[in-house]
């Protein structure tokens, strides 16, 4: 009899909680292969590389509270700093009313920019600033707020993306999603961000999304700056322009950024107010590349890309693969 009602009760549980909202929404697998034949200061290297490999989870716990979960299955998984090194995304969301909501958990550092804002798979060469990012993903907790018909205003107070894990260094940061017209969208924000010295680095970042029928061209901006810098204004900034132009299965891709940081910003011991791009940087790099969806869809795509920067002199020529494999892609409370 008791193995009769312990069976009801496993067989029971799982309805009962899919009834209260409680399922998995999504869960896949996503994963980038490449090539690459480059020529780095005259020196020739070849190497195929699996870039990613990348595990999804999305879903409810409620009708009302939603969770994801993004882990990097190739990335190093522990680290004595940051436990949760190879986790980019681990939250739950509460839609506490149909404009506001609440976050806690991991998830992106909300600085502005589109380049910062795509999923890493999807892009095929950085910015200094991202690269050299200690962290863009840290435990904190945000807000967001629907003030307007696609105008969405967010706050958050996360871990610092200057430490290495866990080192009570924070990041207070403001960001708007919003857009001035259907084909002008924006993720414009504002961070004070805290270094290992509990000193405070300002970011005023810019993104910009423009829509012209099968043409995306993005444009960001980013000012940096101390608090005590004397040169405040783009004197540390970086400029990072994308232009995607769709035809039929096809995008044709080109980007180009520019990065620079004055020697004279470091402050009167000689320490840089940025921690991130050094001063007496100045840094360009530019690519282009073909991106072909052979099945219609982002489930398998093949891309061509050529990319160089004046940091190493790299000359990069990359052919690889993204694909993604859906397990789950349903709503179980069907």
């Amino acid at each position: 009899m008791k193995k009769r009602i312990i069976l009801l009760l496993c067989c029971f549980l799982p309805a009962c909680l899919c009834a209260q909202g409680n399922y998995v929404e999504r869960l896949y697998f996503d994963m980038r292969a490449s090539l690459h034949q480059d020529i780095t200061e005259g020196a020739y290297n070849s190497q195929v590389i699996g870039e990613y490999l990348n595990f999804q989870m999305m879903g409810h716990i409620s009708p009302t509270i939603d969770y994801r979960i993004r882990q990097r299955l190739n990335k190093k998984v522990f680290d004595e700093r940051n436990m949760f090194n190879a986790t980019d995304f681990m939250y739950i969301n509460w839609q506490a009313t149909p404009r506001l909501s609440f976050l806690a958990g991991k998830h992106a550092v909300l600085i502005g920019g589109y380049e910062y804002d795509a999923a890493p798979i999807d892009v095929y060469y950085y910015s200094q600033f991202c690269n050299n990012l200690y962290q863009g993903f840290t435990f904190g907790i945000s807000s967001a707020f629907q003030f307007a018909e696609a105008q969405q205003i967010e706050a958050q107070v996360c871990n610092s993306p200057l430490s290495l894990g866990f080192q009570n260094v924070y990041a207070y940061n403001l960001a708007w999603r919003g857009e001035f017209a259907p084909w002008w969208k924006t993720i414009w924000s504002v961070n004070f961000v805290e270094d290992m010295d509990k000193k405070m680095v300002n970011y005023v970042a810019l993104g910009n999304h423009f829509i012209f029928g099968d043409v995306i061209f993005d444009v960001d901006l980013m000012n940096r700056s101390g608090l005590t810098q004397k040169n405040f204004f783009l004197s540390d900034m970086s400029l990072i322009s994308k232009i995607i132009w769709s035809v039929g299965a096809w995008n044709i891709c080109a980007k180009a950024g520019y990065e620079k940081n004055d020697p004279a910003n470091v402050d009167a011991g000689g320490r840089a107010y940025d921690l991130v791009i050094a001063p007496g940087t100045e840094y360009i790099y530019a690519g282009c590349g073909l991106e072909w969806f052979p099945l219609g869809s982002d489930n398998l795509r093949i891309h061509g890309v050529y990319y160089w920067d004046n940091a190493v002199r790299r000359n990069n020529i990359e052919l690889g693969l993204t694909w993604r494999v859906d397990v789950i892609r349903k709503d179980n409370r069907q």
